[in-house]
């Protein structure tokens, strides 16, 4: 059984489940996987805890591991980027396997462009703060294009933005504008570094690889979960 420790928010946890469905070479009902969701939007706000200060949410996060752990999760995936500045309090809260979204995306990254040197990362502004895109794709000798301190503002407003609104055409040209400047500095990928950014930008095409985070973490955990039953 999958795990999604979600609501952060909603939309985003159902974008991964949804990935997951297409991810899984299915031929009836069965072949599918069983996923347990605890969509809890009320985890305090990631953003606020790096950027301001206010209520850690580390004690929501490691109790919603829990629960998914002890409804019978085998593993788990956080549906959401940012909250992985908390990765490791969350798998110490639990004894079954918690997939890191950034990780497998540096993994697959690798995987599929060997050579590259220079990355561009869409994601908010805690995200980017406490550098956690930074750490992981250095360990694999890759840099990432930091943005100014303005148009990391602006990326941060259009992803909330579409949180709470819905898309607007604004939000989109907002993150096309940040893709160009990314692919004018050397960018060789875009990574879309928030967990809704996949939907936002569902419709773009871009002249460099767009890489779906969500995408990478659900076919992982097809992977993982379809293994272990064969290996069962």
């Amino acid at each position: 059984m999958v795990g999604l420790l979600g609501g952060m928010g909603p939309e985003a946890t159902l974008d991964i489940f949804q990935k997951i469905v297409q991810a899984t070479d299915a031929r009836e009902d069965g072949d599918h996987l069983r996923i347990m969701i605890d969509n809890n939007p009320k985890i305090p706000s990631r953003q606020d805890a790096i950027l301001r200060g206010s209520k850690c949410p580390i004690l929501e996060l490691k109790q919603t591991a829990r629960n998914l752990e002890n409804a019978g999760a085998d593993l788990i995936i956080i549906c959401a980027n940012t909250a992985h500045y908390y990765y490791d309090d969350i798998q110490g809260a639990v004894n079954i396997e918690v997939l890191h979204i950034i990780q497998e995306t540096v993994f697959e990254l690798k995987n599929t462009m060997p050579t590259i040197k220079k990355v561009g990362v869409l994601a908010t502004s805690g995200a980017m703060k406490v550098r956690i895109f930074h750490q992981h794709f250095k360990h694999e000798g890759i840099r990432v294009i930091n943005f100014p301190e303005e148009k990391q503002h602006t990326i941060q407003e259009a992803i909330y933005s579409y949180k709470y609104n819905g898309l607007k055409n604004k939000d989109v040209f907002i993150l096309s504008d940040a893709i160009n400047y990314l692919i004018e500095n050397g960018a060789e990928a875009i990574i879309m570094g928030c967990t809704e950014i996949p939907m936002m930008l569902k419709r773009t095409s871009i002249s460099i690889p767009l890489i779906d985070p969500n995408e990478v973490i659900a076919k992982v955990a097809v992977r993982k979960a379809k293994g272990a039953t064969l290996n069962e």
